[in-house]
């Protein structure tokens, strides 16, 4: 009985490992949106079944941070202009609801953690590690909302920072994170200060920065090829 719960344990941290690298090189832009992950090459690199790899490209897919089609495979997800609109819409109205949340349930730890992450965040800057900012960047917000204490909204908040990330890759951002090296900053000690008002306006300001440095706009349905080749 022992021998198969350990073994049923290993197995469960063998796809909580596969899962967890699988998330990071999408967060760190190592896997691009588009990219075909294969089953038998994966399984070849975690030395897991088929079947293993499969779970965890169906929990990936749940998540929707890969995209499943019958006959095809698995690719990484490529969001739409609409999908990373909807995202954005999604993170207006959580995020500063999660500010509000935290700054009610704060504790000198919280901030301490949040302050830490800033301070990681900065030193990744300094050394211009452009991986491990925009890996940062994006955990930044659900170690916020798991700060916040509602675990449902930090999973969500997990998805949406990764389509997020999907998104900045897909969409120009024209730095690698698309965050200002303070913002993150600013909003910590707004909510060490326990100002809602000021912590939701830095927030919301935030992600308007996020969305206006990528193209989010429709492509004309139709070209003007005359116009073009007469430039």
């Amino acid at each position: 009985m022992q021998s198969k719960v350990s073994a049923r344990l290993k197995r469960e941290n063998t796809q909580d490992e596969m899962y967890e690298k699988i998330y990071v090189a999408i967060l760190e832009h190592r896997l691009h949106p588009g990219t075909k992950l294969v089953e038998e090459r994966l399984a070849e690199i975690f030395k897991v079944s088929r079947a293993r790899v499969r779970e965890v490209l169906a929990r990936l897919a749940h998540e929707q941070v890969v995209d499943l089609y019958p006959q095809r495979g698995a690719y990484v997800a490529r969001p739409t202009i609409e999908q990373a609109l909807h995202v954005f819409e999604a993170r207006r109205l959580i995020e500063p609801e999660l500010v509000r949340r935290l700054i009610e349930n704060l504790t000198p730890e919280r901030i301490e953690r949040l302050r830490q992450h800033c301070a990681l965040e900065l030193e990744a800057r300094r050394r211009e590690d452009k991986r491990l900012i925009v890996r940062l960047s994006g955990e930044f917000h659900t170690l916020l909302a798991e700060l916040a204490g509602n675990q449902a909204l930090a999973r969500t908040m997990r998805e949406l920072s990764t389509l997020t990330c999907l998104i900045i890759i897909l969409y120009d951002a024209p730095t690698a994170s698309s965050c200002l090296a303070d913002e993150h900053s600013l909003i910590v000690e707004a909510i060490a200060k326990r100002d809602v008002e000021l912590g939701q306006h830095l927030m919301l300001e935030h992600l308007a920065h996020i969305e206006g440095s990528l193209n989010l706009e429709p492509a004309d349905s139709e070209v003007d090829l005359a116009k073009i080749f007469s430039e």
